[in-house]
């Protein structure tokens, strides 16, 4: 049973501050967890075991499940408050869950799902929508918004989540985390609600590709191997075509994974035209398109053969208890179902082909050792903006997930920067049963990737600034000839044209107050040097100079902690060396 804490949210607590900062750029609401939890809770892990043997491999770590799973004690809500109000208390806890917490992880709470988990935007109007603590003016995406919510606001370590169509994929990718969708049939989803049998897995996020990792050796139960590095990575250049995914960030994927494994390993592809090829049962599929035209690309059919299937067996699992009860549904979810509800056991049949076929297609493009690389996700639409309740955004929500989804494969979701102030995110994909392969890879790779990714966020230097550096430069040169030349005021000159063009550079001041001291300007002196301390904390010549301006100006004791600090960074300097002991010769 889970026991109550009145105290955990002073471990979930966020800062007020920031609370307030959001609320006000929101103009609603924001609540200490960013409205993710519906229940909380403890479940507490069980003792460690004592040396020799290991420790738990989730020791230390707090994760949140959406509420489709099962918690002893706990109503599984799915979504919706009609479905709370006609079910009782679960009586066990589900298996994953369990596994997670014998695994030495702590769960504290259950959070928010989309309504009956059948959405892709995250809004909720039974449960208010949670806030997306990456773009709070922006959907979080769904069906598991809460669990995806929570990662990024850092309430607990990781959280589990459905993804049926993207649930786990399209939140994680909105809210800037790690989100890893497995092989369908690798995780249990005994105690688990169902919406699509076909579809439905158990996923996961975390803020890392480590721990997102440790929960994977838990729940995928996979034995130990050596890590193997992929031989082959297939960009799917028709993939970035349909989203907004700046350039750039394909170009960083790309360059690591050059550095990493070599430019050898790079393969382009057009998916479209691949499964166009390799999925015969798409030519056939008569569905009505989503643009009315009857026309459409492999991967929107994908998309409609996904949607077939997921509404088929929702209504399958669900269908009687819809009736009986007469719930309040989200509209959006209402229209998705009637959609669906005339079609014949013939199309069924063709999509459930069209699945088998394009997990064969997919086996042959990656093998045992190839990844495939797309976008997650579109984009998040503005809080309940027209954009998210649209059918067009299903779409192109639905469009990259139903890869993944109709082929069963694995598929892990990596934040890599933003666009525009929204999250950008670029997923992953290796082949059915490559799940361990893959989580290895992308936390190979992870480092690189932000490596790759802060490079390119240091403000690019312009051709104004290069030039004025190269100008600096030569003023700087002509200012050494004429201090050389014993000439102090014209050094003095050619140094401070130098310090126009470039202010930032630490060698230009301290050359300046050599000057000064010579002509016995003590005062800018020590000012200048000061002016090059704060722009190379190690600049020795710069506290020598301080020292002597100090000394000359009767600033002893300052004097003797420059000459005291430049020996520091110089311990054989013998200018600072002989000053220091002259000072201290006369002051004791």
């Amino acid at each position: 049973m889970p026991s109550s804490s009145a105290n955990l949210w002073v471990l979930l607590g966020l800062g007020i501050a920031g609370i307030l900062i959001m609320t006000k750029k929101l103009k609603r609401a924001v609540r200490a967890d960013f409205g993710a939890f519906i229940d909380r809770f403890q479940l507490l892990p069980p003792p460690q075991p004592l040396p020799p043997k290991a420790p738990h491999p989730l020791t230390g770590l707090s994760f949140a499940v959406s509420d489709v799973f099962d918690v002893e004690g706990l109503v599984t809500g799915f979504g919706n408050l009609d479905w709370s109000r006609t079910h009782e208390p679960a009586t066990r806890t589900c298996p994953v869950v369990a596994a997670l917490v014998d695994g030495g992880a702590t769960c504290v709470a259950k959070t928010v799902v989309d309504d009956m988990a059948l959405g892709v935007s995250g809004e909720n109007k039974h449960y208010d929508t949670p806030t997306n603590p990456a773009a709070p003016a922006r959907v979080p995406g769904g069906a598991s918004s809460g669990a995806a919510v929570a990662v990024a606001a850092k309430l607990v370590e990781f959280s589990l989540g459905i993804d049926t169509d993207g649930g786990v994929r399209l939140p994680a990718g909105n809210c800037a985390v790690v989100g890893f969708r497995p092989s369908h049939g690798t995780v249990s989803l005994s105690g688990v609600i169902p919406v699509s049998e076909s579809l439905d897995t158990v996923g996961w996020f975390a803020k890392d590709p480590s721990v997102l990792r440790r929960v994977g050796h838990v729940l995928l139960q996979v034995p130990y191997a050596a890590q193997r590095n992929p031989r082959t990575f297939v960009i799917a250049d028709d993939c970035f075509q349909l989203t907004k995914v700046p350039a750039d960030r394909s170009q960083m994927v790309i360059k690591a994974i050059e550095k990493l494994y070599g430019r050898q390993v790079l393969r382009h592809e057009n998916l479209s035209d691949y499964i166009k090829l390799k999925v015969p049962s798409i030519k056939t599929f008569s569905v009505i398109q989503a643009n009315g035209d009857g026309k459409s690309s492999p991967l929107r059919m994908l998309v409609n053969a996904m949607q077939i299937i997921k509404s088929y067996e929702f209504r399958k699992n669900h269908n009687g208890w819809i009736n009986s009860v007469n719930p309040t549904l989200d509209p959006v979810i209402s229209a998705q179902l009637r959609a669906t509800s005339d079609l014949s056991d013939a199309d069924i049949e063709k999509c459930r082909t069209i699945r088998i076929e394009l997990r064969s297609a997919i086996d042959a493009l990656l093998k045992d050792d190839g990844i495939l690389v797309i976008p997650t996700a579109p984009g998040p639409p503005k809080l309940e903006s027209k954009e998210s309740y649209s059918k067009g955004y299903l779409i192109q929500a639905s469009t990259l997930s139903s890869l993944a989804s109709m082929s069963g494969c694995c598929q892990v979701a990596v934040p890599l920067g933003f666009h525009e102030k929204c999250p950008v995110s670029l997923s992953f994909l290796a082949r059915h049963g490559g799940d361990r392969f893959l989580l290895d890879t992308v936390q190979s790779m992870y480092t690189c990737l932000q490596e790759q990714l802060d490079t390119a966020s240091k403000p690019k230097v312009s051709s104004k600034t290069v030039a004025n550096e190269e100008s600096a430069n030569v003023a700087k040169e002509k200012g050494n000839k004429a201090f050389k030349d014993k000439q102090w005021q014209r050094a003095i000159g050619f140094y401070t044209e130098a310090i126009k063009l470039n202010s930032s550079n630490a060698t230009y001041y301290s050359n300046r107050a050599a000057a000064y001291l010579e002509i016995g300007s003590y005062i800018q002196a020590e000012a200048d040097c000061s002016q090059a301390i704060d722009l190379d904390k190690k600049n020795v010549k710069s506290y020598l100079r301080r020292g002597t301006a100090r000394e000359m100006l009767g600033y002893y004791k300052e004097a003797m902690e420059d000459f005291g600090y430049a020996l520091v960074l110089e311990p054989n300097n013998k200018r600072a060396s002989q000053s220091l002991d002259r000072l201290r010769k006369l002051f004791h």
